[in-house]
This record gives structure tokens, C-alpha cells and sequence, in this order.
């Protein structure tokens, strides 16, 4: 039975109350006392009557889009409660999880599609302020469609591209990068699984600092792929750091604020307990999102991606693992840099890193 969101509900109902009671008075020629109108010409309040029926519109379409994105899940042969979303700021253990997750029989993982950078910036960045714009592709008066739009454009995608879980199994889709858009893929995919990861931000903007420098794996890869390469995490650190602390509320606040607002299964993880007790916390994480997996193949798939089973020579200062050490950016971020980053994450660091 879908469970809906009750703030919807009651606008629906408190709409349509309005509703009947301005028609019902219109019909007797009049307008009851308690309707929520000024009194005024005839003309004031038809155009009042109106507007309640395009606002009443609007809740009937975001109760459809509800239903609809709850009960009938299988666009593409992928039912989206066997969608599992990563969402996080990067460099926050993310590759790690997945590939753990990966591992179990049944699992695929879909790395980066930035299914929520395609969205979420053009929702959130983009087109700032054009929200209420009734035209506007991705306005909240058409919420409720573009959002089961969402929903279809993602499980037909799957569909495509990981055909094996259509008949069994999860897709694990990894989303970092895409998290600024993760309030919108929750919100589309109700019945999705969540997890919110968490990485201590002064070590997210260390990490990313020894990622960016020159000659580090990073680096490397932006002339790969001939993207621009940018030596400002060598020429001007702090500012660097500012910028990566900046992505990190911009990411994990975006992130939190999906797992926060969800109601299907979903599970916060941090990063320190994932590397203190690998198998316990995903045991847990299992667990709290009602995924039933087998001790042994669980066993297998942490070891097998283990920090100590990674070779040496893949591993280090400049390579992408690095150290997997919890609280190490006491020696890797000047005080300053510290300083920069805690002013910027203090919300977030409170209330997720107290003390």
C-alpha cells in the first residue's frame, strides 16, 4: 500500500474544501462567510475560484505522479525498489562501497551516471528563481509529471545497460558527483533505497588536495581525457581548499537533505566506521535496508576489496588510495586550511562530527 506524503494530502483536501465551498456559493449567488475570499465584485470572485482550481489542479496531479512512481515500478523491467542510490560529496569512500556492494551476486553497479548533476543543476544552479515560472520545464507547477519522468528516463536507462537486474538483483547506482540533484531522485523514486555517506569534510578536502596536485592520478587523468588542467592546488592551496570545502556543502548538504526527506529504506553510513569495521557496518547497512544477503558472500566481497589486499604500488601519496586513514588531515591541511574548511562545513561538521 503506497504510503503518501501527508503534507500533500491535507493541501489536497484543504484545497478541494475551498473549492466546493466557492462553487457551491457562486451556484446560490453568493460567497460563504468562512470562504477563504475577500469580498468583491462578482468578477473578483470568479478569478478567486479560478485560482483555487488551477492550485487544487496541482495537488490532483502531485497525487497522481505518486501513485503513480509507487505502484506501477517496472518502466524498462527495473523495479525501482531494487535501486540502491550512493549519495555523498566524492572523495568520501564511495568507489570503496560500491565495489564491495558489487561484489554480491545479484549486484550491479552503475558508476557516475550524473543522472542528478543533469537535473540538479539545472533546478537548483541553473535556473534559480524559475521554479515558479509555469513554463518553465522543471516548475513546480508541473512537478508531479517531471518528476515521473525522472523516474521512467532512470529505469530505462537501467534497463538498457544492466538488463541482468530486470530478472533479479540490485543495481547499485554511485552518485557523487550527481548529488547536488539528490533531493530530486529521491523525491522521483520513492521506493528506491538510500544511503547517505559521510566522510569527515577536513579529510574530504585533503584528499582532494593531494588528488589535484601535480603529477597525482587526478591530474593525470584530466589531460586523459583533455579536459583543462588547472595547477591552482599547487599555486594557491587555500584557495583550493575553499573551493573543495564549498563542493562539500554543496554535495553532502544536497545529499542529506534527500536521505532526510526520503521514507523508503535508507541508511546513513559513515566512512570511519566503514574503515574501523568493514563487516559490520555492512552488515548493518544490509540490514536497515531490508536486503538479505549471505554472511559468507558478504565475508568474501570485504575482503576482497580490502585496504591491505590493494598492492603497493596502487597505493600512496598522488595515487587514488591513498591512506584510508581517518583523521589525517591533522597532518595534511595546514592550520589555516582547517580553518577555512570548518567555517565554511560548520553546519554540517556540528552536527555530523560533533566535538
Amino acid at each position: 500500500m503506497p504510503v503518501f506524503n501527508s503534507r500533500t494530502v491535507f493541501e489536497l483536501a484543504r484545497g478541494m474544501k475551498a473549492f466546493l465551498s466557492l462553487e457551491a456559493g457562486l451556484t446560490r449567488g453568493e460567497i460563504p462567510a468562512k470562504a477563504p475570499v475577500a469580498s468583491g465584485p462578482p468578477a473578483a470572485q470568479i478569478e478567486e475560484l479560478a485560482r483555487v482550481r488551477e492550485q487544487l489542479e496541482v495537488r490532483e496531479q502531485e497525487i497522481a505522479g505518486l501513485r503513480q512512481r509507487l505502484s506501477a515500478p517496472r518502466a524498462g523491467g527495473v523495479d525501482p525498489g531494487n535501486v540502491v542510490w550512493i549519495f555523498c560529496s566524492n572523495r568520501s569512500g564511495s568507489t570503496w562501497l560500491s565495489q564491495v556492494m558489487g561484489e554480491i551476486e545479484g549486484h550491479e553497479v552503475w558508476n557516475e551516471p550524473l543522472v542528478g548533476k543533469l537535473f540538479g543543476d539545472l533546478y537548483y544552479v541553473g535556473a534559480a528563481g524559475h521554479q515558479n515560472v509555469k513554463h518553465y520545464i522543471l516548475g513546480d507547477y508541473h512537478k508531479g509529471s517531471w518528476l515521473d519522468s525522472i523516474q521512467a528516463f532512470v529505469l530505462s536507462e537501467a534497463g538498457v545497460r544492466f538488463p541482468g537486474v530486470a530478472e533479479r538483483g540490485y543495481l547499485i547506482i554511485k552518485e557523487p558527483n550527481g548529488s547536488i540533484g539528490a533531493p530530486l531522485l529521491a523525491e522521483a523514486m520513492p521506493a528506491s533505497r538510500v544511503i547517505f555517506l559521510v566522510r569527515d569534510p577536513r579529510d574530504v578536502a585533503a584528499s582532494g588536495l593531494d588528488a589535484a596536485r601535480k603529477g597525482s592520478w587526478q591530474y593525470e587523468n584530466a589531460a586523459d581525457r583533455g579536459w583543462k588542467r588547472e595547477a591552482l592546488a599547487d599555486k594557491q592551496p587555500d584557495v583550493w581548499v575553499r573551493r573543495r570545502a564549498q563542493n562539500y556543502v554543496r554535495h553532502a548538504g544536497k545529499a542529506k537533505e534527500a536521505y532526510e526527506a526520503h521514507r523508503g529504506p535508507k541508511a546513513l553510513v559513515r566512512y570511519e566506521e566503514l574503515r574501523d569495521d568493514t563487516l559490520g557496518t555492512m552488515e548493518s547497512l544490509y540490514s536497515t535496508l531490508g536486503i538479505e544477503v549471505g554472511r559468507a558472500s558478504l565475508v568474501r566481497a570485504v575482503e576482497k576489496h580490502a585496504w591491505e589486499n590493494i598492492p603497493d604500488e596502487e597505493k600512496g601519496q598522488g595515487k587514488f588510495y591513498r591512506k584510508a586513514t581517518p583523521g589525517s588531515w591533522r597532518e595534511d591541511l595546514t592550520p589555516d586550511q582547517v580553518e577555512i574548511v570548518e567555517q565554511i562545513s560548520a553546519p554540517l561538521l556540528k552536527e555530523l562530527y560533533p566535538g
